[in-house]
């Protein structure tokens, strides 16, 4: 299958990778042309110097952006600097312009519920799939290939025609409903680890504030109720003060903002995960990163 990938980031580059190492024929796509050359250079298949020209090559295409703008960046086209004229145009650069019918497009942004029903609908008008599938798991998680794949599509079908491709770079992939279920569930797993990070984080503190041997007491709370993900591959790094785990605190804030505003259509209280906001906000100011 002619895989498409836009976006060459710190999560993007290795999920193609692996999608080049399955032997899948891959076209990359990134704003930094010598970025995407590079990664040619180095995984083999083709890069394109438009959004546009991926999607005229491909069966599947993957986006990987950082934020709601920037998907509507490379799937609808960023204007040049002669459209800011009233008069002028939009080029035709984005990655909609050239996909033609029964392709699928997959944002694996982490993005709104609205902008992924926003795709599903343009994409819907030209016969081309689309499928909002947030990924989770995080750095590590891509260049391992172990990523979870939250998953939003209006027809099984197209989702069962791609998910085969998920393989790649994922551990654990399911489709959650409609389109924007899988941002919707990304943002149930993000407020989750916000509250367990920092709820972690504080615990060990208190411990070596107390006297305690901070390694003993995660080996002994860990064989009980206490026992998360966070706390088997994160705590051994925050007892030596080490805090870089491949995500950036301003990105996980993008994330939480994106929860917030879908907090005020559906009506969730979200007072702790607001508290942590703040502490995260703080951590910036304090120069984290």
């Amino acid at each position: 299958m002619k895989v498409g990938f836009c976006g060459l980031g710190v999560m993007g580059s290795p999920m193609a990778r692996h999608l080049a190492s399955k032997s899948h024929d891959v076209v990359v796509y990134n704003r930094n042309t010598e970025k995407a050359k590079q990664w040619v250079d180095k995984n083999g298949g083709k890069f394109a110097l438009t959004p546009r020209e991926v999607g005229e090559q491909c069966d599947v295409v993957m986006v990987c952006v950082g934020n709601d703008d920037d998907v509507r960046s490379v799937v609808f086209g960023a204007p040049s600097a002669k459209s800011l004229s009233a008069s002028s145009k939009s080029v035709e650069n984005g990655l909609l312009a050239g996909l033609k019918p029964g392709t699928v497009l997959v944002d694996h942004t982490t993005a709104s519920a609205t902008l992924a029903r926003e795709l599903s609908a343009a994409c819907s008008a030209k016969n081309v799939g689309f499928i909002d599938a947030p990924v989770s798991g995080g750095q590590a998680g891509a260049e391992n290939g172990a990523l979870t794949v939250m998953c939003g599509c209006d027809d099984q079908k197209v989702f069962d025609r791609v998910r085969p491709v998920f393989d790649a770079y994922a551990k654990a992939c399911q489709r959650m409903g409609d389109a924007g279920a899988g941002q919707l569930t990304k943002m149930v797993n993000q407020i989750c680890i916000a509250g367990v990070v920092s709820g972690l984080a504080e615990a060990l503190n208190f411990a070596m504030r107390a006297g305690l041997d901070a390694d003993q007491v995660v080996e002994v709370i860990s064989k009980g109720a206490a026992q998360s993900w966070q706390m088997e591959n994160r705590s051994k790094t925050m007892v030596r003060d080490q805090f870089d785990f491949g995500f950036a605190v301003e990105w996980m804030r993008k994330d939480l903002g994106i929860c917030f505003d879908e907090a005020k259509n559906n009506g969730a209280d979200l007072t702790m995960t607001k508290l942590v906001d703040a502490l995260y906000a703080r951590v910036i100011e304090m120069g984290g990163s």
